[in-house]
């Protein structure tokens, strides 16, 4: 039986929280180096702190607060509203037939993993949707995917689908940042790459960000007579969050009156890419994109941590060893693919390497990983421009779009 809860807080409170919660992640990753070293997030640091503190207590009879999570969906939209902006059609342009081929691989990798999972599923006697959910959901989608999915996997059958996918996607970014190295120095020994430079790493997620806003360059900020430009620039970008929100609203209520399930944020990612396409052609709004991701990246973080500090970490119970073989055999299935078909069909040569180790970084974890394996390839083995423009682009943002179609679609099949 659940104890009452100590304190219950309300929708401010329990943002408050999760923002001191927040900083807290970023805290313990300065004192614990491993976790920056495989790109464990702050926000889910700090989460799963909370969330094992409340399961400890749990356990002695003990709940210390209740949460109310009236503003986790629209944070969780807003995040996703940003990736739409990002998702500009030039930026195929800018990177030409290699962003497109990589790109189409990264989708038929998402279909292939939801295969895997879903054979899986079935052979240890699950739901097939926890193949899914241990598939393309959480690994190349991450745990915003993850969690983002979550309630419409456990309506369709999969208890403790939000644990589920914060374990599958926890997995996946530890296996990310561990197997794309390798991979990628494996290949480059076969081409006969010698060790030339030894340059410091940058922060990766920082660096995957500022790689696609480079494509997407901003016009210079200005400002109405007597506005600051910092603060009016801000209040313009969270407007057009708002509107792209507000419009997509429509759109997934459309689409859910096709009798489809979809998740909640897939019209306001929409409208988004559409608006980001018609500023790209008439320069009517113009929108900067930096200021749209500085806003996406709060977003995401107070989300994610909302979401984690209440998981029911118990869920977990008589499912980790399935979910352990799962991931297993998507792990085995990225390397051979990098290894193989990825490296061959992008070039055979130092920059199809690169993005080799990438591709397991993305398709495992999160665009972090895969930067921060590129990060440490060259920081040895010297630069790698192509790949450092192809697979932030696809990773960050084309990606998730198809990976939405693929898994509404799984979703739609065995719901």
């Amino acid at each position: 039986m659940t104890p009452n809860p100590v304190l219950t807080l309300d929708q401010i409170q329990t943002v408050a929280l999760a923002g001191l919660l927040l900083f807290v992640g970023h805290g313990i990753r300065r004192l614990v180096p491993i976790l920056s070293t495989y790109n464990i997030p702050a926000p889910v640091v700090g989460g799963l702190l909370m969330a094992a503190f409340i399961t400890i207590s749990r356990a002695y009879g003990w709940q210390p607060f209740t949460f109310t999570a009236t503003l986790q969906s629209p944070l969780m939209v807003a995040f996703f509203t940003t990736i739409g902006f990002g998702a500009s059609l030039s930026l195929l342009r800018v990177g030409g037939p290699a962003v497109l081929l990589f790109f189409v691989l990264s989708t038929l990798m998402a279909v292939v993993q939801n295969v895997i999972g879903v054979g899986a599923a079935y052979a240890l006697g699950q739901h097939p949707l926890m193949g899914v959910l241990a598939g393309s959901v959480t690994l190349t989608g991450g745990p915003a995917t993850g969690l983002a999915f979550a309630p419409l996997f456990e309506s369709a059958g999969v208890p403790g689908a939000a644990t589920l996918a914060v374990a599958a996607a926890m997995g996946g970014i530890v296996a990310g940042g561990v197997v794309g190295g390798p991979v990628a120095t494996r290949l480059l020994r076969r081409l006969g790459r010698q060790p030339i430079v030894a340059v410091k790493p940058r922060g990766a997620q920082a660096l995957a960000e500022q790689v696609v806003e480079r494509q997407l360059a901003d016009a210079p900020a200005t400002a109405p007579v007597g506005e600051d430009v910092e603060a009016y620039g801000l209040l313009k970008g969270l407007v057009l969050i708002l509107v792209a929100m507000w419009a997509g609203t429509w759109v997934s209520n459309w689409f859910v009156s096709l009798g489809a399930t979809f998740p909640a944020y897939i019209g306001a990612m929409l409208v988004a890419a559409i608006i980001r396409n018609l500023d790209d052609g008439t320069k009517l709004i113009g929108v900067s994109q930096k200021t749209v991701d500085d806003l996406g990246a709060m977003a995401l973080s107070l989300f994610l941590v909302m979401a984690l500090m209440s998981l029911r970490l118990w869920d977990l119970v008589g499912v980790a060893l399935p979910l352990a073989v799962m991931l297993v055999l998507q792990i085995v299935a990225i390397v051979i693919v990098a290894g193989t078909i990825v490296y061959r069909l992008m070039g055979r040569d130092y920059e199809s390497a690169v993005m080799a180790g990438g591709f397991c970084g993305f398709m495992l974890g999160t665009t972090a990983n895969a930067m921060a394996n590129m990060e440490a390839i060259v920081a040895r083995y010297g630069a790698a421009p192509k790949a450092f423009l192809v697979v932030p682009m696809v990773g960050a943002f084309f990606v998730d779009f198809t990976n939405a179609v693929i898994i509404t679609a799984c979703l739609n099949i065995w719901k």
